[in-house]
């Protein structure tokens, strides 16, 4: 089983991440930031990976710290739980409508973490979160998961169906990279040997 437990404690929050990446999208996410759970459980759902987290942060300040360092122990989970790499297919993408939105992810699980983010969320928040924290995640996810992330938003002008075409995007691309190609099980897809 690819699978990894990540516990992240600091004065600020206190995270554990269980993934499965050979899992069916099971999700069982509780951050105490709703519209973040949400989001979670679509990356999930979409990417079928098995996920639990679990979250407790100083939301009394905001749900920066909570969401950011999410994204730090979920990246660092699935690094964990992908090894060296072996077998996989690395490379995923996904064109991504809902509804007025569409949105474009293309990654490479490289090691080599880059963001690339033309999102543009026009309201400032959805319900009470804070939009400007949809990049924070992803920024955290890209540089603990070593993942080459491209998020580019092709139309929208609902903040939440954009934001939600994302996550869904990134989710259905990584669900192509984190594969096992049959063809190549036995070996790390580059031709340098090693990711």
């Amino acid at each position: 089983m690819r699978s990894a437990k990540i516990s992240r404690q600091t004065a600020e929050t206190k995270i554990t991440v269980e993934v499965n990446l050979d899992g069916t999208g099971q999700y069982d996410n509780q951050t105490g930031v709703g519209f973040f759970d949400h989001m979670l459980d679509q990356l999930a759902r979409h990417s079928l990976i098995d996920m639990t987290i679990r979250a407790e942060g100083d939301t009394h300040i905001d749900d920066h710290h909570t969401v950011e360092d999410t994204g730090i122990a979920l990246g660092q989970a699935l690094t964990q739980a992908l090894g060296d790499k072996t077998g996989i297919r690395r490379y995923g993408e996904c064109h991504l409508p809902m509804d007025d939105a569409q949105v474009r992810c293309a990654l490479d699980l490289s090691a080599r973490p880059f963001l690339i983010w033309n999102i543009d969320l026009p309201t400032p928040k959805i319900g009470t979160f804070d939009t400007e924290l949809v990049r924070e995640f992803f920024q955290a996810l890209s540089t603990h998961g070593g993942i080459t992330l491209h998020v580019d938003q092709l139309h929208g002008f609902n903040s939440h169906h954009i934001a939600e075409a994302a996550f869904k995007a990134v989710a259905r691309a990584l669900h192509q990279a984190v594969e096992t190609d049959p063809r190549k099980a036995d070996a790390i897809p580059s031709t340098k040997g090693a990711l």
